[in-house]
């Protein structure tokens, strides 16, 4: 058997943490999410999780609800077409830019990371349950 046979094709992708800051002026911070973009394999996915006690540890205020919309507003562009809104006829690529530029909001992206997958969706999983859960 070749080397070639042996492993798999392994293609470049990002990704980034996002996470939800109930009081932005404080800086404190939840992970909530893990969005993966691929490039080759045409693939950008999200996965959230929202740990309401831990947010509310932070700021027993904070908006639970909105922190949701906007995780599934996040999970809709991830999606494209009809859930994906204004971002319906961007390509995978944009819509993970779009989800990754800087903003002042509750839900906020962290740092583009890179990394090698020879399957996008198993290390979105992968890095959805060592990073966020």
């Amino acid at each position: 058997m070749s080397r070639e046979q042996q492993q798999p094709e392994r293609h470049d992708f990002e990704y980034a943490v996002l996470r939800a800051v109930p009081r932005v002026e404080r800086g404190e911070c939840i992970n909530v999410g893990v969005l993966l973009y691929c490039r080759t394999a045409g693939f950008v996915g999200v996965r959230t999780h929202l740990d309401e006690a831990r947010l509310l540890a932070l700021d027993p205020r904070a908006d639970v609800e909105g922190v949701r919309r906007a995780l599934r507003g996040v999970e809709g562009v991830c999606l494209g077409g009809e859930h994906a809104g204004p971002a319906a006829a961007d390509s995978p690529g944009q819509r993970f830019r779009w989800l990754t530029a800087p903003r002042s909001t509750v839900v906020q992206p962290g740092p583009v990371h890179t990394g090698l997958t020879a399957d996008p969706q198993a290390d979105l999983e992968r890095l959805a349950e060592l990073l966020v859960r």
